[in-house]
């Protein structure tokens, strides 16, 4: 596989090639060694190269008392973490601007970092006159709107711990989640509009609310301008206006413990209840920072968005890690492609984005539009492209590099998660990349490919493990140690499972092929679901493309596809052309691979924010329970599969 090094983007100007002469490292690959050979010397560079301050100086940097599962960072430390993200860059560039936003319809808004410090403030004084403090749970149901990140400042500001929750959830999933965390307040706002249309969130918030015994108070933020109606909550309910007038009743910043709580984020697996992840004060802006300077090349000044929700990891890792390096954060409410495939480019360039985040779904759904392509001129100040959340097939990922990007521009492939604080594996900003690869672990993270028997293995699909701490890494599950535990660490000793299969090829670059839950395993081989896909994305036919695997009684279990088509009117002798697309895929990965069937429908399930549901596809092909929906963008697609069973049965 070819190498591509992005034209006028050279990696001795990047902030990791600085830190790596600044601290004696002969080179990124002794930089990655050492950083895990030696962590309590990397980690203090870091801390000094992002320059976080401290009221308290620590006096260990990491203290492994009580096992690898539970390291202790920055011990003796205390910070004020608002100020380190706001309040330094108010004194210095107090007109500058902070954040940047943009709704569906177009209207736009901006704080500067002097007007972002003055509102946290408020919003802080306004919480506490409502007895929020310490330790207490503020449940944040918000769309991405400036709102959502004062009021997670907020919170730090006061010690109280921020969950915030997928703006698309029902009251169901957001009841579940208030009920596990014993939230005291919930913020939510009366809606959004998405393609056009409100959607509203209030009535939603409130049958969540009156599921919750430990609330206390409901605060809306009004997005949709339309008359509420009177709570039917059945506790009291403000608008944001009036918290944000509310009189402080006495005090002002604080510091923290580095190992304070945070925040909670919800992730959902496959199976059981959604897991609480808890980061703390000081261990999630560091690893956020440190990813944001090391492989995304951010500096001060820099225009920072990402396509996401604050529901999930990116939102919050785009806030405190962006907010620390001192750049500009864009946040956008409508989705990218509305009402055109232009939209996202015309954002970009009317707020001078100089890093994107995408997704690969997010790529595959430009590509297959007309006039997706932008101009050059107007994105001129677009430098990185940033992307996660799953596997990439080459085709899009070359459309991104050569097409859009024209060569220039470096995709940061970027993989981790929400328990991760961020990334294991990344791209790195001016080195040469393969298509869909990483250039390999980022530095402090421990990371290797191990065989079935826990061996370290090149050259074949493993299993993703850490064999170190790091200070982004989850402090536990919310009140659920044994299922923190047995989640993580429970295979091998001393060992992170992170639930993913990865391959280190000869040269040296990471691959990583699904999720260990999403592989399929035909006649024992084991095959990620991107190797399929990427094979079907390849042939001209096909638009996108969703591999499950399915029982089946001689291989042990075969894959099954399902693909939307680029032309749809040129597929008029299906059979025919499902015959071309085995034959098309057994050429690309061997005739034993050749998939059982190849489905056409007219969409794949995904969540707002573009990731494919292969479990929901799977459990809807074979009749089974999909499990929770509420991430689910668009139903339809679920009902599209189930007709497909349907029809065979029939």
């Amino acid at each position: 596989m070819s190498l591509h090094t992005p034209i006028d983007y050279p990696f001795e100007r990047t902030r990791l090639a600085d830190f790596i002469r600044r601290h004696g490292y002969a080179s990124l690959e002794h930089l990655q060694q050492q950083s895990v050979a030696n962590p309590g010397r990397f980690w203090d560079e870091v801390v000094r190269a992002l320059g976080l301050s401290w009221t308290v100086p620590y006096r260990t940097t990491l203290d492994l008392a009580d096992g690898i599962m539970w390291p202790h960072w920055f011990v003796g430390g205390e910070l004020d973490l608002v100020d380190n993200l706001v309040g330094k860059h108010a004194r210095d560039r107090p007109d500058a601007i902070a954040l940047r936003w943009e709704g569906d319809g177009g209207e736009t808004r901006t704080l500067t970092w002097r007007a972002l410090a003055e509102e946290v403030a408020r919003v802080a004084g306004g919480l506490a006159a409502l007895g929020l403090g310490e330790g207490e749970r503020i449940a944040l149901y918000l769309p991405m709107l400036p709102e959502a990140v004062v009021l997670m400042l907020a919170a730090a500001r006061l010690g109280a711990i921020s969950v915030p929750l997928f703006s698309a959830y029902g009251a169901e999933s957001v009841a579940q989640r208030l009920r596990d965390c014993e939230a005291s307040l919930l913020v939510c706002a009366d809606g959004y509009f998405r393609r056009g249309r409100e959607v509203a969130m209030l009535a939603e918030a409130r049958r969540a609310a009156r599921e919750c015994p430990s609330l206390r108070h409901l605060v809306v933020v009004e997005r949709l301008g339309a008359r509420r109606a009177g709570s039917d909550a059945g506790l009291p309910e403000m608008g944001y206006r009036a918290l944000r007038a509310a009189e402080w009743p006495g005090g002002g910043a604080r510091a923290f413990p580095a190992g304070h709580p945070l925040m909670l984020i919800y992730t959902s697996g496959t199976t059981g209840k959604p897991k609480a992840v808890v980061h703390t004060h000081s261990g999630f802006p560091v690893k956020a920072g440190v990813d944001l300077m090391m492989a995304f090349d951010l500096h001060a000044g820099d225009t920072l968005m990402w396509v996401t929700d604050m529901g999930w990891l990116m939102g919050p890792w785009m806030v405190f890690g962006g907010l620390l390096l001192g750049a500009t954060l864009m946040l956008y409410e409508g989705t990218p492609d509305y009402p055109d495939a232009r939209r996202l480019w015309q954002v970009v360039a009317r707020h001078g984005v100089t890093h994107l985040g995408l997704s690969p779904s997010l790529v595959r759904l430009l590509m297959s539009a007309p006039d997706a392509v932008p101009d050059a001129e107007p994105i001129a100040r677009l430098r990185v492209f940033g992307s996660t959340g799953e596997a990439w097939n080459e085709t899009p990922w070359r459309w991104l590099f050569e097409t859009v990007g024209r060569g220039r521009r470096p995709i940061v492939n970027y993989t981790g998660g929400t328990e991760i604080g961020g990334g294991i594996l990344a791209s790195f900003a001016g080195l040469p990349q393969k298509p869909c690869g990483f250039s390999g672990p980022i530095p402090g993270m421990a990371a290797d490919v191990l065989d079935p028997e826990g061996r370290p293995m090149r050259g074949a699909v493993g299993e993703l493990i850490l064999r170190a701490p790091w200070p982004g890494m989850t402090d536990g599950l919310w009140r659920d140690p044994a299922r923190y535990r047995d989640t993580y660490w429970s295979r091998w000793p001393e060992l992170w499972v992170h639930g993913d299969w990865a391959r280190v090829d000869e040269d040296g670059h990471w691959f990583v092929h699904g999720r260990s839950d999403d592989t399929i395993k035909v006649a024992g081989k084991r095959v990620g679901p991107a190797d399929f896909e990427s094979a079907l994305v390849a042939h001209p036919l096909v638009a996108e493309a969703v591999a499950v695997g399915v029982p089946d009684p001689l291989k042990g279990e075969c894959a099954v596809c399902f693909v939307t088509l680029r032309d749809p009117a040129r597929a008029h002798d299906w059979p025919a052309c499902e015959r071309e697309l085995v034959e098309h895929v057994g050429a690309a990965l061997g005739k034993p691979l050749r998939p059982a069937h190849i489905h056409r429908v007219p969409q794949v399930a995904k969540t707002k924010n573009g990731k494919i549901l292969r479990r929901v596809m799977r459990a809807a092909y074979l009749g089974a329970d999909p499990g929770d929906l509420t991430a689910l963008e668009n139903p339809a697609a679920v009902e599209a599969v189930r007709a497909l069973r349907n029809t065979a049965e029939a």
